[in-house]
């Protein structure tokens, strides 16, 4: 079965394309190369044994989608995760992110919307609750305001899928999952953000290898127990692996509605500090960071309640805080010995 993986070559993209293949699925990556580069492809190679197609494309060219769809019309499902994921700069520059991230989900949409079946899995975020009022995050807690244009890209994302799956035979999975992190045990891929890292795990491991001369930590004076934010972080690993599950169970038919939504976490919330010291203990180098001014759109607390992906996916996150902090880290080391 074919599969269009959207931002394939990216972090959590190509972790996916990985699970893909080791299940038997023909995957087809379309990526622009804005964040990521083509020699991922020699590290999914060398992980499953299988190259898998790839098209440099730009989705914001609307014209080149059709054209897409027109030569891979045997298309059995899209994951789509292209988009850009940076909540502090869509504050400073939310037209990109809108053209970026709602045009490109409408491009793609208009093609599967022709089709007598579709399938589609939508990469969203646990940003769409915003602020949640109570912790853990179920998947009934509601969709507060949007605190950076990032966050509502998903949000609206999710509306317009939502209503297309409405007068279409696009039936669709709305994946919300919360702060990815790690490497492929195999350490040929992991994150390998472009310019100064907007996630702290990258920027944890680039102030380690001497890239960074200190991490900076955004605000020490949130209402939680040590003044830091407070974040769930999910091995890239296990986050991929569910994607292939939703992608089966739209396959198979076993979707018991049009567009279902599963919170895609491991349940644990972890402060910055909580994870700088882990990541301190388990590779046993000092960090020097600095506390700075908080950024626009961060917030204070977000950790999921998983039960409803355990109990109807049967996924379950396997891996740890400490076993994706090293995987990180390995993967750094590779990186610049590069």
């Amino acid at each position: 079965m074919k599969v269009v993986v959207t931002g394939g070559l990216g972090f959590i993209g190509s972790h996916t394309v990985v699970e893909l293949q080791n299940e038997g699925f023909e995957v087809v990556i379309i990526d622009n190369l804005s964040n990521s580069t083509a020699e991922v492809l020699d590290g999914i190679v060398a992980i499953t044994g299988v190259k898998p197609i790839f098209e440099k494309l730009d989705l914001r060219e609307k014209s080149a989608v059709q054209d897409f769809f027109k030569r891979h019309n045997d298309v059995h499902g899209v994951i789509h995760f292209a988009a850009s994921k940076a909540v502090g700069e869509s504050v400073g520059n939310p037209l990109s992110y809108y053209e970026n991230n709602l045009n490109t989900l409408i491009y793609v949409l208009q093609e599967l919307e022709k089709k007598e079946v579709a399938n589609f899995i939508f990469s969203s975020s646990c940003t769409v609750y915003g602020q949640a009022e109570t912790m853990p995050i179920n998947e009934n807690s509601a969709v507060q305001e949007a605190m950076s244009p990032y966050g509502n890209t998903k949000q609206i994302g999710e509306e317009i899928i939502t209503d297309i799956s409405k007068v279409s035979a696009i039936n669709a999975i709305l994946l919300r999952y919360f702060n990815p992190i790690g490497a492929h045990h195999s350490i040929n891929i992991g994150e390998l953000p472009t310019g100064v890292p907007q996630n702290l795990v990258p920027f944890i491991t680039q102030t380690a290898i001497g890239l960074r001369q200190e991490l900076m930590v955004y605000g020490d004076d949130y209402p939680t127990p040590d003044g830091t934010c407070i974040r769930d972080y999910i091995h890239v690993v296990d986050l991929a692996k569910a994607h292939v599950i939703a992608l089966q169970r739209l396959i198979n038919k076993n979707n018991v509605e049009k567009v279902e939504v599963f919170n895609l976490g491991t349940g644990v919330g972890s402060s910055v500090l909580e994870v700088i010291h882990a990541f301190e203990k388990m590779s046993g180098k000092k960090l020097p960071y600095k506390i700075v001014a908080s950024r626009e759109g961060d917030i204070t607390s977000a950790y999921a309640n998983t039960d409803k992906a355990n109990t109807i996916l049967g996924w379950k996150a396997a891996l740890n805080l400490e076993e994706a902090i090293d995987s990180a880290w390995k993967w750094e080391q590779k990186v610049r010995a590069l």
